[in-house]
């Protein structure tokens, strides 16, 4: 079995350089924009924090740029192009799309499996938007994005794992070298510098990469559905856990520390609940009736209009959570080196534009 899917593994991983060839070499076409583009990314598959970062650059980044934020929207059953409003299901946007709209309603979220039509409608729909945050676009290379973010979980060394499906590489690691901003997370409390060091040497290849360092706060859990004269929760508490996130370990080590753990219903990464689903966690309810039932920011997502007995609904809370930098020298420097970048970009295109204009008029005047 593991032959095979090293042989799958050889497979894929060639299918993947040649791509990049071709987009290298010309022959598949990639997009520039007239406008700053911030890509989230990671060449892994899981969970490494692509949406805690992107509402942190969200909230960072507000009183800078009117942002919008492009997805793909993973899992949806809709196609095309679509903006997500806080009515919204997330079977029509996506989970994390609808999180992010949810916490940000102010913020412009579209959904587009095509980045670049969506890029284009975005300009033209809301010319008041001055950045775009393109989430999970790193291997989306029909858009040239000017600031590439690159999300590295700390528990998997790059160095050490394979290519799908052997590993979890979805890129190959030579592509870090696109990245501008690293952010290593899930980083222990009381990072030592000689660790820090470490990351630096890993992935800086180019003298302008900068590398910070991040963990996840986990806030005080909120409840899915509001009633009145609700029994609040105590630490200590008994608590079924029920997850389907690409990876659940943080949240079950995290709810160990808090609550007194009876039983959990772990499903896979972007779940859709069913029926039978919402019936087997109810049982699992109806065994520990003192208990509350916890689960993550983004299955509560899903969660939010599923129907249950009113018991159920009561007992049921989630676990928001923030991305926070390390503490260190380089943590507030995080939001001035990604302005530093976008600004940069912003120069940039001015000075090309210009050129662009000067040339245009020495070709009429020759004429």
């Amino acid at each position: 079995m593991k032959l095979i899917r090293r042989i799958i593994s050889w497979l894929y991983t060639l299918g993947v350089v040649i791509r990049h060839r071709l987009y290298d070499w010309g022959v598949y076409k990639s997009y520039s924009f007239d406008i700053p583009i911030v890509c989230i990314g990671n060449i892994t598959v899981g969970g490494t924090g692509k949406t805690p970062t992107a509402e942190y650059i969200l909230a960072s980044l507000a009183g800078h740029y009117t942002m919008a934020i492009l997805s793909r929207g993973y899992g949806r059953t809709t196609k095309g192009y679509r903006e997500v409003t806080i009515d919204d299901i997330y079977s029509d946007v996506g989970d994390e799309p609808l999180q992010m709209k949810l916490k940000f309603p102010g913020t412009v979220v579209v959904v587009s499996e095509d980045r670049v039509a969506g890029i284009e409608r975005i300009r033209r729909e809301h010319p008041e938007v001055n950045l775009i945050i393109m989430d999970d676009g790193f291997q989306h290379r029909r858009v040239r994005a000017k600031v590439n973010i690159l999300i590295v979980d700390s528990t998997r060394p790059i160095e050490s794992d394979n290519m799908l499906p052997l590993g979890s590489l979805r890129d190959v690691p030579s592509r870090l070298k696109e990245g501008h901003i690293f952010i290593v997370s899930k980083c222990k409390e009381g990072m030592s510098p000689i660790d820090k060091r470490i990351w630096y040497n890993k992935l800086r290849s180019i003298a302008y990469q900068k590398v910070f360092f991040s963990n996840i706060e986990t806030l005080g859990i909120e409840p899915i559905y509001d009633f009145d004269n609700r029994e609040e929760p105590h630490y200590a508490q008994q608590a079924i856990l029920v997850s389907g996130i690409g990876n659940p370990r943080p949240f079950i080590r995290e709810a160990e520390t808090r609550f007194t753990i009876v039983d959990k219903a772990i499903f896979p990464d972007h779940h859709r609940f069913t029926a039978d689903d919402l019936k087997l966690i109810y049982r699992k309810f109806k065994e520990h009736p003192r208990a509350i039932i916890l689960t993550t920011e983004k299955d509560a997502v899903r969660l939010r209009r599923a129907r249950m007995p009113e018991a159920m609904m009561r007992a049921m809370y989630y676990q928001p959570i923030a991305m926070c930098l390390v503490e260190g020298p380089e943590r507030d420097n995080f939001v001035e080196c990604l302005i530093e970048n976008i600004e940069q970009v912003v120069n940039d295109d001015a000075i090309k534009s210009n050129k662009n204009a000067k040339q245009h008029i020495a070709d009429e005047f020759d004429q």
